[in-house]
């Protein structure tokens, strides 16, 4: 066993071994319990609604919850419009980056607001640090709007008739607060150490390897950075992300930025278990997360390894895998671990290029992005993954004879109509974006770079990675023109929001209903059983939406090869 894979095994052990007391507290924070960081965020928190006038003891209801999210965010996108459009002015841009345009400011804003951080631009370039420190500001407030929604849920699912479900603004400004900026803080510091800028300077100037003096940019790397991972956002500081020496320095700090980015999906699965009182129904969905987390991993990471057999064919070494479009300080095993990891999650930072990955490894990363429902990002997996439990726990009662019931509630036909809008609007975004990409030609001439399968896998990638509010890219695509950047973006915007007001719409109306006794008739939702029937609806849902179009691109490429 290779010393790559012996660390990529224990950071995901001591991951998961965290994310269960770190659950609990999670727990702790959205039922209003004291915790061991009340004494410095009290105050903090105090301030911010004294000086907004929020009133955190008023409850909403699940519209009102809705309502809330929906506006700040759009204050947020207008926000970013204008710093974006107008950067070449404002402050803090020592290289004197332009401002951008109306387009792609459009595609960066939505992208940013919704917490996918589809990058049509290289950060170092392409923006002030203004707008990067801004950019950074989105990257909490988006992760804790995803964060609030999944207690929204947690609150809804209680075993209660109410609709009174906390406070938006209170769930939100917790979730910033106390759970991810302290691990921030610790990422972050964590890069300082090794190497990773934090400064407001321009550029530096080296003399490389040819004796030619050039300028590197540098900036407040090592806080965007942090949060960049554990709100699973992915947006990076420098256009090619983690895989750039400045914000993955090594294998440490590459083993740290997956920690960040794995741990509060993971720890908000185990916080509904502590919320809800229902730890066995946790570990069942962490138990079927990890099982299609590892069926991804463990064949991209042999693929990898194996190396690429066009390049062996010519009678080149392979032996350290198929290393194109990959840094040799990390190697194969881990950005290939890394590359599902951040599919998966919804994180979308990259640490290698995967475009330059092997076919069937280019197929399960986009697989990790079609059934979105794996971990996910923080809050939003949760909520993915609920829609198909109600799923399943329909199709189980259909098939028992039975009014189906989840946690004492009955699922009526609202419920699962507004789930079925939920659960096809997915692969609706993405076939309809990369069929209307590859209808017109015209439009897309010269933004491929690569012809054929590849070209279409491209194009497929693009879309599937807005829709999953992913972020990373095929990065062939010459992506910042205005048919991307406009069709990305109302993908983005209907991938985003959807999703989290089907959800909290379903647990809303369920908290209204009369709570039902559990009885020996009563369909087991904690069990290995019912485990196994999500995960086959699941499979079966992204089998039948998304193998035509797999075939057509990786898996055509994959068979070209032979």
């Amino acid at each position: 066993m290779n010393t790559e894979l012996v660390g990529i095994i224990a950071m995901f052990v001591l991951t998961v071994a965290l994310a269960i007391p770190f659950g609990k507290y999670i727990a702790k924070v959205y039922s209003g319990d004291k915790t061991p960081l009340d004494p410095v965020f009290n105050p903090v928190e105090k301030f911010f609604f004294r000086i907004s006038g929020i009133d955190v003891k008023s409850e909403m209801n699940w519209k009102q919850h809705m309502a809330a999210l929906l506006t700040i965010n759009f204050v947020w996108f207008v926000l970013s419009m204008f710093v974006l459009m107008n950067q070449d002015w404002l402050p803090l841009n020592p290289d004197g980056n332009p401002a951008q345009s109306a387009d792609l400011a459009f595609n960066t804003s939505i992208s940013f607001v919704v917490n996918c951080n589809l990058q049509h631009y290289s950060g170092e370039s392409g923006l002030s640090y203004l707008s990067q420190l801004f950019l950074m500001f989105l990257h909490f407030v988006t992760a804790g709007t995803g964060m609030a929604a999944a207690a929204v849920l947690f609150m809804a699912l209680k075993q209660r008739t109410t609709d009174k479900l906390g406070n938006f603004y209170d769930l939100m400004l917790k979730s910033c607060t106390r759970i991810l900026l302290p691990v921030s803080v610790v990422v972050a510091i964590v890069l300082t150490f090794n190497g990773t800028p934090m400064t407001f300077e321009g550029k530096d100037t080296i003399v490389n390897m040819q004796g030619d003096t050039v300028g590197v940019s540098t900036g407040p790397v090592a806080a965007f950075v942090a949060i960049k991972h554990v709100g699973t956002n992915g947006g990076g500081f420098f256009g090619a992300n983690s895989a750039h020496p400045l914000e993955n320095p090594n294998y440490l700090t590459n083993m740290v930025e997956m920690f960040g980015q794995m741990i509060v999906p993971i720890a908000m699965v185990f916080a509904f278990g502590f919320f809800l009182m229902r730890k066995k129904m946790a570990w069942m969905i962490f138990g079927v997360m990890t099982i299609g987390f590892l069926t991804l991993t463990v064949p991209t990471i042999l693929w990898e390894n194996g190396g690429n057999p066009a390049i062996t064919a010519m009678g080149i070494d392979n032996g350290s895998g198929a290393m194109e479009g990959k840094e040799v300080r990390l190697g194969s095993t881990a950005s290939a671990f890394w590359s599902i990891a951040t599919t998966v999650i919804s994180t979308g930072s990259v640490n290698s290029m995967h475009d330059s990955f092997t076919p069937l490894s280019g197929m399960t990363q986009m697989l990790a992005m079609m059934t979105n429902a794996f971990y996910g990002g923080v809050g939003a997996g949760m909520l993915n993954f609920f829609i198909f439990i109600i799923l399943a726990v329909f199709i189980s009662g259909l098939m028992v004879g039975r009014t189906p019931e989840l946690l004492g509630k009955k699922i009526e036909g609202r419920e699962m109509k507004i789930a079925m809008i939920v659960a096809l609007l997915h692969p609706l975004l993405i076939l309809a974006g990369t069929a209307l990409a590859a209808a017109f030609p015209a439009i897309t001439a010269g933004t491929l770079n690569n012809p054929g399968f590849h070209g279409f896998s491209e194009m497929l990638y693009e879309y599937t990675s807005s829709s999953a509010n992913n972020g990373s890219g095929f990065e062939g695509l010459g992506d910042n023109n205005p048919w991307w950047n406009i069709s990305t973006g109302f993908v983005l915007i209907l991938s985003r929001y959807i999703p989290i007001i089907g959800p909290i719409a379903i647990a809303g109306l369920m908290a209204s209903k009369k709570f039902i006794p559990e009885s020996a008739g009563t369909l087991r939702t904690d069990s290995g059983t019912f485990g196994i029937m999500v995960l086959a609806v699941i499979v079966i849902i992204t089998a039948l939406s998304f193998f035509p179009a797999l075939t057509l691109g990786p898996i055509a490429e994959y068979f070209s090869l032979k």
